[in-house]
């Protein structure tokens, strides 16, 4: 009987303890792990696009390539052969820009269109 009530205390107790837990952050960083996606990365252009997309362009090495940072993931762009206006490529992505207005391809199909710069 004496056992019976220690674990029933003792059940007491730890379900107390999780329930607090949910509203800990276990993350050893601080804060939300999840990346924030409307936070502007250092050294990048910003575009803002139609549909309320948005992505980020960092250039490397004196703009003969591109970093691209979406909101799920990023990847590298080199530049493609001199077109009109300026071209990057990897085989999968496409990034044309004429001006300030950017078209971002992935797999063939336009995914972010009629893209303007606002920053960088």
């Amino acid at each position: 009987m004496k056992h019976g009530i220690v674990r029933a205390a003792a059940l007491a107790c730890v379900s107390l303890l999780l329930s607090a837990c949910s509203s800990i952050s276990l993350w050893p960083f601080g804060g939300n792990p999840e990346p924030d996606a409307t936070r502007h990365p250092a050294n990048a252009t910003a575009y803002a696009c139609d549909g309320s997309k948005h992505f980020f362009v960092r250039y490397l090495d004196k703009g003969a390539a591109a970093w691209v940072i979406l909101p799920d993931r990023q990847f590298r762009l080199n530049k493609l052969s001199a077109d009109t206006g300026s071209r990057y490529g990897n085989g999968r992505d496409t990034l044309e820009l004429s001006g300030k207005v950017a078209t971002l391809s992935e797999d063939g199909s336009v995914t972010y269109a009629n893209c303007k710069a606002s920053g960088g």
